[in-house]
């Protein structure tokens, strides 16, 4: 059964409120999702296997613990999630990383999906969903659905700021993933954006408007 964890890390509190700010500027913005991305990332990876290992240090030989080679994939939802790729990468550099592509309508306010390319061997991988915002949950809910149609069985969804109704629609039909998010705000406004939240992730990270 998948579980919602509020990381509540002092620095990640303190990072998040500072890309809260509307006047933090494009180059913070991007540096600090790649620092909360790492540190969510930490906690999202606390379940990683183990196996033990010998060999010899300087001083003595000495059996310690090393990851047993689990393979892992970043998948980013385009295109504001590629603003937390760098900062996984940094703490995981040998994971693979795929991109899906999707776009919101306007109107209804639905997911459209428009671009998928994942690893060949993305079934044997453990996926780390990203996605700045999880509002609606539209998005993050039909990429799941993707993944899993493409083999994809152990996946968490990584996200800086959630929405109760995001998060309730998440597990509404995934049931069997773990959401990891800096925070669960109060909910989303009639534009369908989180409030308080940090505005259009994507246009912040990438200048745009």
């Amino acid at each position: 059964m998948g579980k919602v964890y509020e990381v509540k890390h002092p620095l990640i509190q303190h990072k998040l409120t500072m890309i809260r700010h509307k006047e933090v500027g494009t180059k913070d913005f991007r540096a600090l999702v790649d620092e909360l991305a790492m540190l969510l990332t930490y906690e999202a990876s606390r379940d990683l296997p183990l196996e033990d290992i010998s060999f010899d240090t300087p001083v003595a030989h000495t059996t310690q613990k090393q990851l047993t080679g689990k393979k892992l994939a970043v998948v980013p939802i385009l295109r504001a999630g590629l603003g937390m790729v760098d900062g996984i990468l940094e703490l995981i550099p040998a994971a693979k990383v795929g991109h899906i592509g999707m776009y919101r309508d306007e109107e209804s306010l639905e997911p459209v999906e428009y671009f998928i390319k994942l690893p060949e061997d993305i079934q044997s991988r453990e996926v780390l969903l990203v996605d700045p915002m999880l509002a609606t949950g539209g998005s993050a809910r039909d990429a799941i659905s993707a993944l899993k149609a493409r083999g994809a069985q152990k996946i968490k969804l990584i996200t800086l700021v959630s929405a109760p109704e995001g998060v309730e629609a998440v597990l509404a039909e995934h049931p069997d993933v773990d959401i990891f998010t800096a925070s669960i705000d109060e909910g989303l406004n009639d534009q369908g954006y989180i409030v308080p939240g940090l505005g259009d992730a994507g246009d912040r990270l990438f200048g745009t408007h």
